[in-house]
């Protein structure tokens, strides 16, 4: 059984930045995706990066590309999720999810496809 716990989030300015950080235990992950999701009151939760464990690759959302990273460390054990040049849409509570499951490109921000969840962490972005 796959355990995430979310950590990093808090309160910034527009333009500033953060880094979200992912623990992963519990399981082997060489075969995982691990993704960012994203949940703003009022709204759908929303893919923001993703990380297939196994090749590297990555996969942002339209609006935060050039701004956010995601990263795998340590086998996959920590993804980590740095934000920069950070705007008051990016608020919300971010979620780290992964699957094993192997999925094309389409489907990684399809939230139904994760098996594990962590609780989230809170970013606000607000003057």
């Amino acid at each position: 059984q796959l355990q995430l716990v979310e950590s990093g989030g808090g309160w910034v300015q527009p333009g500033g930045s953060l880094r979200l950080s992912c623990a992963v235990s519990g399981s082997t992950l060489d075969h995982y995706h691990i993704c960012w999701f994203r949940q703003a009151p009022g709204t759908e939760r929303e893919g923001v990066s993703c990380i297939t464990l196994r090749t590297g690759d990555t996969l942002y959302a339209g609006p935060v590309k050039g701004r956010f990273r995601i990263t795998a460390d340590n086998a996959g054990a920590s993804i980590g999720l740095q934000m920069i040049l950070l705007k008051p849409e990016a608020s919300g509570v971010y979620y780290c999810a992964a699957t094993e499951k192997q999925l094309p490109s389409w489907e990684l921000f399809s939230g139904d496809q994760y098996d594990y969840w962590g609780q989230g962490t809170q970013v606000t972005v607000s003057s």
